[in-house]
């Protein structure tokens, strides 16, 4: 090859690779900046911004949407959030179902769709994580950030060597310190995990909330899958919860929160405040290790012939067919377990209800699909319209 050509070879190879990084770096910008519509439910009473709690946050990536639904009816307080890990959608389109939905009969209920805004804007090229995914409704497709397990790099920097628990003093590993589900109950100096976790325990103090609820989906190689997961002031409640739902709805466990294990929401929140903590898994194959592309047909389906088999070989907790785990059975099962656990803590503390009304539970969603209960923004009011 003549020192011509040579040139012309590494001209054209440096173009593509200046092509490459454009398309990368344009996908990257929309994704980071894509807003997601939520339109205020009619039990909806109140949007306030999580630094309302925590000024630091006002104007930072991680400032999110706090909604407030009050009946106007003394009782108790509750309180759900989604998006703890994006990666998990189940989670944040629970959330979002009760935001557009849900009226309070007695009680209040407020709701954080997502929890963890910048590891919602993040996603995961090593493991070819789809940036999107669109959910089916009656008005069109809604379209939703895909995102990843711990908050984006750039809005963290740099990560320690050992990250250190505060105030536990447990060591986690160092991508910890940006994983939101570590860093509980947070700091007000740490980083910005951690002081969002720190601006989430200032509204369940503030706010009076009774009991907490965070929305999870987990690899079915996990043991801790299908379950409700509670710290011991919430353990009567869980098995409770567990046993209604495995009797008439479908099969979910109970397990009780590691007193040792510190970082997580299960534990923290209920060692440090006086709220009831409760955790939610629901099966997501998306996650597995084991599996097959990684793309959002698997993500919406949980259908996979690797988690298949690799279920065949007793390698699972739970167990998989061709049927799959898909999104509506996932976020219907969230449905109705938050419905049963907030009716049972009104059974076990009478004068403290928190009675919802107009969630579907479990069959409704799965049969007529999530999509079914999201409103169409193009028919609401310029001031109902929120975004995430």
């Amino acid at each position: 090859m003549t020192d011509r050509n040579l040139l012309i070879v590494k001209l054209v190879s440096l173009a593509l690779v200046a092509v490459a990084l454009v398309i990368a770096g344009i996908q990257f910008h929309d994704h980071r900046n894509y807003q997601e519509e939520v339109v205020k439910g009619p039990g909806v009473t109140q949007v306030k911004k999580l630094s309302d709690y925590f000024e630091p946050l006002k104007g930072s990536i991680n400032d999110c949407n706090i909604y407030i639904i009050d009946s106007g009816v003394p009782g108790g307080t509750a309180f759900l959030i989604g998006s703890s890990h994006p990666e998990e959608p189940a989670g944040n389109l629970t959330a979002q179902l009760f935001v557009e939905n849900a009226k309070l009969a007695k009680g209040r209920l407020i709701v954080a769709i997502r929890a963890n805004q910048s590891a919602s804007r993040v996603s995961r090229p090593g493991d070819a994580y789809p940036l999107y995914y669109t959910i089916e409704t009656p008005w069109g497709e809604k379209k939703f950030r895909m995102g990843d397990r711990w908050s984006s790099p750039l809005d963290s920097w740099p990560d320690p060597e050992v990250y250190v628990n505060y105030p536990s003093g447990q060591l986690l590993a160092y991508m910890d310190v940006r994983n939101f589900n570590r860093t509980w109950p947070g700091r007000a100096n740490g980083m910005i995990t951690e002081q969002t976790n720190y601006a989430f325990m200032n509204v369940i103090k503030e706010e009076g909330v009774d009991i907490f609820i965070d929305l999870h989906e987990a690899e079915l190689e996990y043991p801790v899958i299908s379950t409700i997961v509670a710290h011991q002031k919430g353990a009567d409640i869980a098995g409770m919860a567990s046993m209604l739902l495995t009797s008439t709805e479908f099969r979910i466990g109970m397990e009780y929160s590691p007193k040792s294990l510190h970082g997580l929401s299960h534990r923290e929140v209920g060692d440090h405040s006086d709220a009831v903590s409760i955790l939610l898994e629901a099966p997501e194959p998306f996650l597995d290790r084991v599996r097959g592309i990684t793309d959002e047909k698997l993500l919406l389906t949980g259908q996979d012939e690797f988690v298949v088999t690799a279920g065949k070989y007793g390698l699972l907790y739970e167990k998989i067919d061709e049927k799959g785990w898909p999104i509506d059975v996932r976020v219907g099962r969230h449905c109705s377990t938050v419905l049963m656990i907030f009716e049972l803590w009104g059974d076990f503390n009478p004068g403290k209800e928190v009675v919802i009304q107009q969630v579907p539970r479990y069959d409704e969603v799965v049969q007529n699909g999530t999509g079914y209960y999201f409103r169409d923004p193009s028919k609401a009011k310029t001031e109902d319209i929120y975004y995430e």
